[in-house]
């Protein structure tokens, strides 16, 4: 599961932020001021940050974390526009996100962090196949091909790897790929899935790689 460092002093935009992280499937921890910032650095894979923080503001902590660990990923978060704010942020930060935002952008510039921080040599064995992580390349070792997924079938694919081992819920699925809620009876994520096991099962009827947990939703072990 990836673990998320927030740290936002407004408790109406960070308890929704929080929430709604949470609900797509990431670990959050939310701090409303930098001062135990420290001690969560060693165990997170990114932190979005905003500017305006009682005592130390997000230039300061920001520029520290990034002394620290060069390979941390940092979102900036900031109701300021100005484009001389945007520069100082992006000389240490990797991305800067203006207030207010949609939380499907916020997400997305998220993935894009993870996946460009991601080790190159990322390599998960599970079951047959072979799965690069930093660039989603996935081979079935027995045959020694590539196995090529369509757009859905790649996010959906790709969620299932960010949450390796965690039991995920219908509902988290089809809001976080398709991002939209999940309306009961809709059958469109269980079409995905079967057409998703048909290109990575050795044998889609009795699925070994996406394992369906009864009532509740579907699995991928590592």
């Amino acid at each position: 599961m990836v673990h998320v460092l927030y740290i936002e002093d407004e408790k109406e935009i960070g308890s929704w932020v929080k929430q709604d992280l949470i609900r797509r499937g990431y670990d959050v921890t939310w701090l409303k001021s930098a001062e135990e910032a420290d001690r969560h650095l060693s165990h997170i894979d990114i932190v979005i940050l905003d500017i305006m923080l009682p005592g130390l503001d997000g230039f300061s902590i920001g520029k520290r974390m990034k002394n620290e660990n060069g390979d941390l990923p940092i979102l900036l978060l900031s109701a300021r526009t100005a484009i001389e704010d945007k520069i100082e942020g992006l000389h240490f930060a990797d991305d800067y996100l203006t207030k207010p935002f949609h939380p499907d952008e916020l997400v997305a510039r998220i993935e894009v962090l993870l996946r460009r921080y991601q080790k190159a040599n990322d390599i998960l064995e599970i079951g047959h196949l072979e799965v690069h992580t930093k660039d989603m390349r996935i081979i079935d070792r027995k045959k020694e091909a590539d196995i090529l997924l369509t757009g859905k079938q790649y996010h959906l694919f790709q969620y299932f790897i960010r949450h390796l081992n965690q039991v995920l819920t219908k509902e988290q699925l089809y809001e976080s790929v398709w991002g939209a809620d999940y309306i009961e009876g809709d059958k469109t994520l269980m079409v995905h899935i079967r057409y998703l096991r048909e290109k990575i099962e050795e044998n889609p009827a009795k699925p070994k790689i996406i394992e369906t947990i009864r009532g509740i939703g579907y699995r991928v072990k590592a």
